[in-house]
């Protein structure tokens, strides 16, 4: 089952609604990097608020595609983090030191605006 990848102006958009095995995790990455470089999109709101845990792999996966979204030019906001998705990434040394974040995907919206300047 892949993941929805909207595009709104010049963002992408990402709600994943169920928790990710390691198969989805790896497509939705090749996915959001194809659709990034198809669009020349400049920013992506990824929304978490569905997920209420991650294991590693998904950890790294989520770090890495940030990371790679950010090589590709585009600013990342993640928006939604649960408590135990917080904890997962922080204990797993997953860094997200300047990524913006949201408590949903709204105020996620309104701050990628913001960073992108429109």
């Amino acid at each position: 089952m892949r993941i929805p990848i909207l595009k709104l102006n010049d963002c992408l958009l990402v709600s994943i609604q169920w928790e990710l095995d390691d198969q989805t995790a790896l497509q939705f990455q090749e996915d959001l990097l194809h659709k990034i470089h198809e669009t020349s999109a400049n920013g992506v709101v990824i929304d978490l608020t569905s997920i209420d845990f991650i294991d590693s792999f998904i950890a790294k996966v989520l770090g890495d595609v940030i990371n790679m979204s950010k090589l590709m030019g585009a600013k990342v906001v993640i928006t939604g983090i649960q408590p135990a998705v917080a904890i997962t990434l922080i204990e797993l040394g997953i860094g997200l030191d300047d990524v913006l974040t949201a408590l949903d995907l709204e105020k996620g919206l309104e701050k990628l605006q913001q960073e992108l300047g429109e």
